[in-house]
């Protein structure tokens, strides 16, 4: 006796509407046979969709038992119902249920994507199908420059992909004229001959008349079914009916699901740019925001800490007075340069430079008139403050102890006084009414207001020749690398207490003014840390936001989807790959606007500093990428977790 392909024992399907169990089918017993052409007959609401949905594994029975080849197919878990739809069955539905981004050979090639077939193959293989249903000349239409009939006929060369031993129809001339309607029902007879299953649904009796069996349903029980003609004979070895071959490499195939899955978010992102502006919208602000502010923080951080290391790294700085803000300090002058040579003599000290300050004097250059703040230092200031010369030559032993008329300038009174392609060295300038000849050009300018200008001279010589004063306003001592700074200090405290016959001073140790700034710098960096967070969790509840509302729009998609044969795992991968996508563009955008706004502030605030970091974009693109997985994997998981006849039914 013939084994049946499909059986029904006992089969009933309910559904829950409020608190009342709704019984759709009732107990129904049903066997047919491979090569059957069957049409499933009855008025509106009989439940005959609802057996169509449960025969090709879109929907599950409530109760009873359902068979293919003898497995029970409630035993089956759902990668396995997607292989049975992927490798079985093949679906002809009344509205076409076509993916409105792609083309004809898109369309058609759908059910092999999931396969695991390369694309080689399945190309080949849609086109023959398209050609064989008369399209083609259509293959790369898409669905809205299609007529209904032609809609229709790639539904059939999709449903056909795979090989579709059972083609479910539903209603397939429900929404075609008689003239497609016929044509569609000759490509399925011809079908039928080529040896498929063929299960039509239809209300419409010309149809069902077509089919050699017909099963008729009224309020969900099964009330005739009658053979109408003996079966035909059957072609064989027509291409129509060839099973697409598949690649059996576990590797090969996860990445060409790989590949499939970015190519199909690729062109699900590109054909809905406004969804898509608006998802990448938040990512796009919140990256801009963060990879700007850290670019304007660290080149903030590195001012200040430049400013710093200015008084000297690892400096010790020596002030006459108690304290800063000591308004007693102008009148003590007991610090004088036999103290720095007392220091310059110690073991412990490196280097010291005493430094007399005289500010806003008059100076001038040709025609050119300014204020410029002039220190007198030794030669040995520009080693403790690390300050070398572009041009020229610093001051030297020599310019100390002869008390010589040169000066060292900085960059800002270079372009104050002469052009670009002018050398100031050798020139000589007035500072006051004493003539001064530049020497060298200094790196620096003034640290803390970036529009003063500031020249070096031998304090030597701003004694003799300018102001006439012996005291310091500071010395500046710099410890050897054998000790701390800290016992320096204790030291230089002791020994300048017995020279003055008391203190009458105070010291700064620079590295405390570096500490202090390390611990601004690490609240900064948490202040900024935590901004970062705030805008990239804000741009990732906007992704996961419009993500779960593309999920709902899209449901009728997954459903096709699944009904092809997509697992649970091709729709979690490609909402995935769509949002890390788009997360990732947003991503580059935001990136890309930042260094437009850093070029821009570079122009309109000269004096602000902006670095960009490649950690801080590096970690940019990793959060865009993380952002994409995090809220992406939610609406990814609702939209994989939809069964494929509620996906399919839901509006």
């Amino acid at each position: 006796m013939t084994t049946p392909l499909i059986e029904m024992k006992a089969l009933s399907r309910n559904f829950l509407s409020g608190e009342q169990h709704i019984s759709v089918l009732k107990d129904i017993d049903l066997k047919i046979y491979s090569g059957d052409m069957i049409a499933i007959t009855g008025a509106s609401g009989s439940g005959k969709s609802t057996l169509m949905n449960i025969l090709g594994c879109l929907d599950r029975p409530s109760t009873g038992s359902y068979k293919i080849r003898g497995q029970e197919v409630g035993e089956l878990d759902d990668k396995e119902l997607s292989e049975l739809r992927r490798n079985h069955f093949g679906f002809i539905f009344q509205r076409y249920h076509l993916l409105p981004h792609l083309d004809a050979v898109g369309n058609t090639e759908l059910a092999a994507i999931y396969a695991d077939a390369t694309k080689e193959s399945r190309r080949k293989r849609a086109h023959m199908l398209l050609s064989r249903l008369g399209l083609g000349e259509r293959c790369e239409h898409k669905p809205n420059q299609l007529s209904g009939g032609q809609q229709q006929r790639v539904s059939i060369a999709r449903a056909l992909m795979n090989g579709g031993e059972v083609i479910l129809a539903d209603e397939p001339t429900g929404a075609l004229d008689t003239q497609s309607g016929q044509e569609v029902m000759e490509v399925l007879q011809e079908l039928h001959k080529l040896g498929h299953t063929i299960i039509i649904v239809t209300h419409d009796p010309q149809i069902a008349a077509i089919a050699e069996r017909i099963i008729e349903i009224h309020d969900g029980k099964i009330i005739n079914d009658r053979p109408r003609t003996m079966p035909e004979p059957r072609l064989t070895d027509s291409p129509i009916s060839e099973v697409n071959t598949k690649q059996k490499s576990i590797l090969g195939g996860w990445i060409r699901r790989f590949n499939s899955a970015f190519y199909m978010a690729w062109i699900t992102i590109t054909c809905h740019r406004m969804r898509t502006f608006l998802t990448m919208l938040g990512i796009t602000v919140g990256i801009t925001s963060v990879v700007t502010i850290v670019a304007v923080g660290e080149g903030s951080k590195k001012q200040v800490i430049e400013a710093n290391r200015s008084f000297g790294e690892n400096g010790i700085m020596i002030y006459p007075g108690h304290s800063f803000g000591d308004a007693n300090s102008a009148d003590i002058d007991t610090l004088v340069p036999e103290d720095a040579k007392a220091l310059h003599n110690q073991h412990f000290i490196d280097s010291v430079a005493p430094i007399m300050t005289s500010y806003q004097q008059l100076l001038r250059y040709r025609n050119i008139s300014a204020n410029v703040d002039v220190e007198g230092v030794s030669e040995q200031y520009f080693r403790v403050k690390r300050v070398t010369t572009t041009e020229g030559r610093p001051l030297v032993k020599r310019d100390i102890d002869t008390q010589a008329q040169v000066v060292v300038i900085d960059l800002n009174t270079r372009k104050k006084l002469f052009a670009d392609d002018e050398s100031p060295i050798g020139q000589t300038i007035l500072i006051g009414a004493s003539p001064w000849q530049v020497v060298g050009v200094s790196d620096k300018t003034n640290s803390w207001d970036l529009g003063r200008l500031s020249v070096w001279i031998p304090h030597t010589s701003l004694t003799t020749r300018l102001t006439g004063k012996k005291n310091l306003n500071s010395i500046i001592a710099r410890p050897s690398d054998e000790i701390s700074s800290v016992e320096a200090e204790q030291y230089i405290t002791r020994i300048l207490t017995m020279r003055h016959g008391g203190k009458d001073f105070f010291t700064a140790n620079n590295n405390a003014f570096l500490q202090a700034q390390e611990k601004s710098t690490a609240t900064l960096e948490l202040l900024k840390s935590s901004i970062a967070a705030i805008s990239l969790i804000v741009a990732g509840i906007g992704v996961m936001n419009i993500m779960l509302m593309s999920v709902k729009e899209r449901t009728r998609e997954i459903g096709i989807r699944m009904a092809v044969g997509a697992r649970q795992s091709d729709i979690l991968l490609q909402f995935l790959i769509e949002a890390v996508l788009v997360c990732l563009i947003g991503g580059v955008i935001g990136i890309s606007i930042s260094f437009g706004i850093g070029i821009l502030l570079s122009q309109l605030i000269p004096s602000l500093p902006i670095i960009f970091s490649i950690a801080s974009i590096y970690a940019a693109v990793t959060c865009s990428s993380m952002i994409g997985i995090v809220f992406g994997f939610f609406p990814a998981r609702n939209a994989a977790r939809l069964t494929p006849v509620e996906a399919l039914t839901r509006e």
